[in-house]
């Protein structure tokens, strides 16, 4: 029987590589370099399974280049860059993978907190560039963490896992803002207060973590409005999507002392960064690096081949989402 055709647009892990080439007919980006509109919308006519990543743009047009694709497997959890409704109109199943992210993800939240509350990233830059001139008592002082707020927007999987290691790591108390409350046995175990309003955690928080999905639903959610109800010593944590944030209002209340530092992993319009955070010395950037352990990236392509197989056998797809 011949094998389905699949679309590979960006290395993956050479072991969900081989996985891939094991059961499918499979063409890889040997260059690894992105793949053009064009390239994506073209391929819609010559796979059956396109593999996609969170920095592919699947949108309308790329849907409507061709009409033998009948999977689009997600490598990541975020689907916000696909066009769902578009991907419906045409009787596209989309997965995504998610689950095998949460450690990573908050591992990095944790980093990143850590790096903007001592200063780690100016102090590393002070130092390679040679202006280090010895120790001294007011020299980078940053902020303690035990005892702290930290205040989560969204208090799904990747939130949690990064309250527990806050709270029984770092000894931080633990705030959230989510739709709904938690579990009471989760919310009991941390000892988590609910703010059933955005404005009330980031008022009361210490550190603000963001861990809520894209969308229009959550674009520019912590805008200048939101920015200005933190505390002037607070610093403001994102590994959720660039689109979140107002980056020009953070870049703003980063520069005039209106909060003390924040600490991002992603953006808007990646690998573009905002050209106002680029010079500011109190934000730590990192390129994107939320699940990228070695057993995480393998995870997540294996996922994704998960639900490759389960499509080729005409079985439900584990992690459908559309």
């Amino acid at each position: 029987m011949e094998r389905l055709r699949v679309l590979v647009t960006r290395r993956w892990p050479e072991e969900v590589e081989r996985a891939l080439a094991d059961r499918f007919d499979v063409t890889l980006n040997e260059t690894d370099e992105p793949l053009s509109q064009q390239r994506l919308a073209a391929a819609m006519d010559e796979f059956d399974i396109l593999c996609p990543t969170v920095f592919d743009r699947i949108d309308a047009d790329v849907i409507g280049g061709g009409d033998r694709v009948r999977l689009i497997a997600n490598y990541g959890v975020g689907f916000d860059h696909i066009d769902l409704e578009a991907a419906r109109a045409k009787n596209i199943a989309v997965t995504n993978t998610p689950g095998v992210l949460t450690d990573a993800t908050a591992d990095i939240a944790m980093t990143l907190l850590l790096m903007a509350a001592r200063r780690a990233g100016e102090g590393e830059r002070e130092l390679r560039s040679g202006r280090w001139d010895g120790w001294r008592p007011t020299h980078l002082i940053g902020s303690a963490l035990r005892g702290k707020v930290l205040g989560l927007v969204g208090f799904g999987r990747i939130g949690i896992a990064t309250a527990m290691r806050a709270k029984h790591g770092f000894g931080m108390k633990i705030a959230y803002y989510a739709r709904r409350e938690a579990d009471a046995d989760i919310a009991a175990g941390l000892d988590a207060e609910f703010h059933p309003e955005l404005s009330s955690l980031l008022a009361a928080s210490d550190f603000v973590s963001l861990h809520v999905p894209g969308g229009e639903d959550t674009a520019g959610l912590i805008d200048a409005e939101a920015i200005s109800a933190m505390k002037a010593s607070a610093y403001l944590i994102n590994t959720a999507r660039g689109g979140v944030i107002d980056h020009e209002a953070l870049a703003d209340a980063l520069s005039t002392g209106r909060i003390a530092g924040a600490g991002l992993d992603v953006y808007p319009q990646e690998p573009q960064i905002p050209a106002a955070l680029l010079g500011l010395e109190n934000v730590v950037l990192l390129p994107h690096l939320g699940s990228a352990n070695s057993e995480t990236r393998i995870a997540m392509g294996m996922k994704a081949l998960a639900n490759a197989e389960a499509f080729a056998r005409g079985e439900a797809l584990p992690d459908l989402i559309a």
